[in-house]
């Protein structure tokens, strides 16, 4: 058998494996896009191959470290008390743990429609007793402040007394990322512990600079034959730590059924009073675990309805229930729970410790989902970043430039959480972190508000908050240029690009590259978008938003400028160059590499182990360069390119995204989604590959045991709007939803739906014809084009497009 097997709707691990015990936990995660918990072991503390997490959405906290002599400070997202200690012993024996007893059977399964953790055990102990456990858990989807754990114990071969215990531990530390232990992991300190009736007991702790507090009550009830159980309780504290055992008798096959119920509350919750007092209430309150279980499954099949992408595929590819996995996990992180909570999608989920939990411009990779499934989540999301204008706005002033430049890392209020150092796990030295200088997180926050936009036209965010935003970043990008005589042209220096193995030239000791690409390209278009937006607002809205942003007539005039005489870096070959000076690094023997080496996909790790500068080679840790082909259509690329005053031939593309590919190491899990994107209509078995590649990166963890620090929710996400909108060929513009299919051989069908502009429509795609069906919406009409035809349809329109050229119906 298997040892993990894949069905449509779950991840079933068929053998208990401890040494891959730490990245299934992040894979069995439950959350609700409030809170998240990692799929470890109820009876497991932390330590060997179990690493118990809890992670609040927006929960932060600074804590100091010293490390090389230095005094460095960084902001994590913290490692909450552990709601899921629940174990048994018997008669005054060991209590149950994995690593003392005999396996008779192990399956450990996640239920992806219904939102369930499962396990089932059957067990022998050290005194040949034998049990059946079967255990489930849920993190509720319908309640965000409610969790709960079913155990099922049965004992096969004997009868005597049984001890169960429940408990909350709040000895926790932030140490579940390897190279970050050397750092200050404690975040908690425990306020107060206490009983609630006879059945529950709370805990609330407190972050300790940020004073973010949180209680988690838990209520547990044992039952036998389903009958309330006959048990002694008792309530145990310790410092840090407060727990209940149940003392009850066992009997040889017949079942025992313990429950375990948490409400948990923080001092962030609206409508809250305080954490313990509601904590308290609700689990006074709460149902039990079956009528729990029926809410939380109805609020999980309401999610798919809106979510699902349905695939049917030629032979074993294992895509659809993948698929199916990664939307899992993004709903999970970020729901409808998440909105109004000042939260934004952490880079590695509500999954674990990678990170420290901070929000990079992975935002670009999972936005275009929800922005056509479930926009007001976008919308909330969005305005996490216009809560940090001032933080942007300060740091733009402190560098002397005008608008706002909004960090590389960002956490609870928007100052740039960039490590300063870093450890490198090949060499074990710790390493500046040169990453802060990567500005285009700029231009996605901008191209993030547009495309919101464009899905949804939200005139009033975009008058209220979008536009704000636009424009501070505009008179960043303005200001940041600076006028080269001789070229006459702009020209943005000393930054980073996407790649992240550049930092600076191997001859020069300050940081930063001149003239990146993508980042004067993306600066060029957020400029000429900027001045779009402008004369699209009303105009006593667009003369408030120039008079309170300070934007002066000359401000104006240099955004079109720079706008259009933007410097783009070409190679003599005529292909785009990452960066200004890229044709004279050297190459590197790859094979020699790769020989040596076996996985390179972090090579500045490996370069640097050996004493090399990475900054010497022509290779790539991601897309860069392609990332404006990933981006911008063929034509808008052309578009904005020739509109800077370059020749550029959008039939060049194909050889630009070959010779990069050729140089890049993949270090990034984005990067496969990235070239498989720019791939798809040109080299579509390629395409395949990196997409099939990038579907298991998580899965078979293919970066080498970095899962188990939180899923790559970026990569997991870009997956699925590889499905939803790469190969159904979808772009938004000028009030349109635009079809272009390019369907991979191996996919034979799609189908799903999408919410565009207030409509919900239906798109089913073979390789035969797209079929677009109006399903609801509250508008009179939605536009759809398809090659150069544009066709209005309303409730009940269906519209038939054959791929050979001709509209059927």
């Amino acid at each position: 058998m298997k040892e993990r097997s894949l069905r449509d709707w779950e991840l079933v691990y068929h053998e208990w494996k401890p040494e891959e015990q730490p990245t299934r936990e992040a894979l069995l995660a439950l959350g609700n896009g409030y809170f998240a918990t990692r799929g470890a072991v109820e009876e497991s503390p932390a330590g060997g191959p179990h690493y118990p997490g809890t992670y609040l959405a927006g929960g932060f906290n600074r804590a100091e470290s010293e490390i090389s002599g230095k005094i460095i400070e960084n902001e994590d997202m913290v490692n909450w008390p552990n709601w899921l200690p629940l174990s048994f012993r018997c008669d005054d024996g060991e209590w149950f743990d994995l690593a003392h007893v005999k396996l008779l059977d192990y399956t450990h399964w996640l239920d992806l429609y219904r939102g369930v953790l499962h396990r089932r055990i059957q067990l022998r102990d050290q005194s040949d007793r034998e049990f059946e456990l079967e255990t489930r858990r849920i993190v509720h989807m319908g309640d965000p402040h409610i969790a709960a754990i079913s155990w099922v114990l049965t004992p096969l071969n004997w009868s005597g007394a049984v001890e169960v215990r429940s408990a909350i531990d709040g000895r926790v530390t932030n140490s579940g990322v390897a190279r970050y232990r050397d750092l200050n992991g404690r975040h908690l300190e425990v306020e107060e512990t206490g009983q609630v009736g006879e059945e529950a007991i709370f805990l609330t702790a407190r972050t300790l600079q940020s004073h973010i507090r949180m209680t988690q009550a838990v209520r547990t009830r044992a039952w036998v034959d389903n009958e309330p159980a006959a048990a002694e309780r008792h309530t145990h504290s310790e410092q840090n730590w407060i727990g209940q055992s149940l003392s009850l008798k066992a009997e040889k096959n017949r079942p025992i059924t313990v429950e375990k119920v948490l409400s948990l509350h923080t001092s962030r919750d609206l409508a809250t009073s305080e954490p313990a007092f509601e904590a308290c209430e609700d689990i006074r309150h709460a149902a039990d675990f079956d009528a729990l279980l029926e809410k939380h499954q109805q609020a999980w099949q309401r999610l798919w309805r809106r979510a699902d992408l349905e695939l049917a595929c030629e032979g074993d590819t294992c895509a659809q229930p993948i698929l199916r996995l990664h939307l899992f996990h993004l709903l999970q992180t970020a729901s409808m729970h998440t909105t109004r909570r000042d939260a934004s999608i952490p880079a590695r989920g509500l999954h674990g410790e990678g990170y420290r939990g901070h929000i990079f411009w992975d935002e670009l990779f999972t936005f275009p989902y929800f922005n056509l499934r479930l926009p007001e989540l976008t919308e909330s999301l969005l305005l996490y970043r216009y809560e940090r204008l001032r933080w942007a706005r300060r740091a733009a002033k402190e560098a002397g430039y005008k608008g706002a430049m909004f960090p590389w890392q960002s956490g609870s209020d928007g100052r740039e959480e960039s490590q300063v150092l870093h450890l490198n796990p090949k060499s074990g030295r710790w390493i500046p972190d040169n990453s802060h200088t990567q500005r285009h997180v700029n231009a996605a926050i901008a191209y993030n508000v547009w495309q919101y936009f464009q899905a949804t036209d939200d005139m009033e965010f975009l008058s209220i908050y979008g536009a704000e935003m636009l424009i501070e970043i505009a008179q960043f990008w303005a200001s940041i240029a600076t006028y080269n005589t001789d070229r006459e042209r702009y020209e943005i220096r000393g930054v980073m690009g996407p790649d992240e193995f550049h930092t600076k030239y191997p001859d020069r000791e300050e940081l930063g590259l001149d003239n990146n690409a993508y980042t004067n390209v993306m600066a060029a278009w957020v400029l000429k978008t900027a001045c779009t937006v402008l004369e699209m607002l009303a105009e006593d809205r667009r003369a408030e938003l120039l008079h309170v942003l300070g934007v002066s007539s000359e401000d104006l005039l240099r955004w079109q400028d720079v706008s259009k005489r933007m410097f783009i870096p070409f190679q003599p070959s005529g292909l785009i160059s990452q960066f200004e000076g890229w044709e004279n690094l050297e190459e590197l023997d790859w094979e020699r590499l790769r020989e040596k080496h076996g996985d390179i996909q972090r090579l500045d790790r490996i370069l640097e182990a050996e004493g090399r500068d990475m900054n010497r080679y022509k290779a790539t840790k991601q897309a860069d360069v392609l990332m404006l082909f990933f981006l911008f259509s063929p034509r808008e690329l052309s578009d904005l390119i020739s509109g800077l005053g370059y020749d550029f031939d959008a039939a060049r593309i194909p050889e630009n995204v070959r010779y990069y590919l050729d140089r890049t190491s993949h270090g990034s899990s984005l990067s496969r989604v990235v070239h498989a994107w720019v791939l798809a209509r040109t080299d579509r078995d390629h395409s395949w590959d990196l997409f099939q590649e990038a579907l298991v990166s998580d899965l078979d963890d293919i970066q080498g045991g970095t899962t188990s620090e939180g899923i790559h929710l970026g990569a997991m996400a870009g997956t699925v709007d590889m499905v939803q909108r790469c190969y159904t060929g979808i772009e938004m513009h000028d009030g349109v939803l635009w079809l272009d299919p390019c369907l991979p051989k191996e996919l034979k069908e799609l189908n799903f739906c999408v919410r565009y502009r207030g409509h919900w429509l239906h798109i089913q795609l073979d390789h035969e014809a797209i079929t677009v069906s109006f399903e609801k919406g509250w508008s009179c009409a939605a536009r759809v084009g398809f090659r150069g035809e544009v066709y209005e349809m309303c409730a009940g329109d269906q519209q038939r497009f054959s791929l050979d050229g001709e509209k059927t119906s």
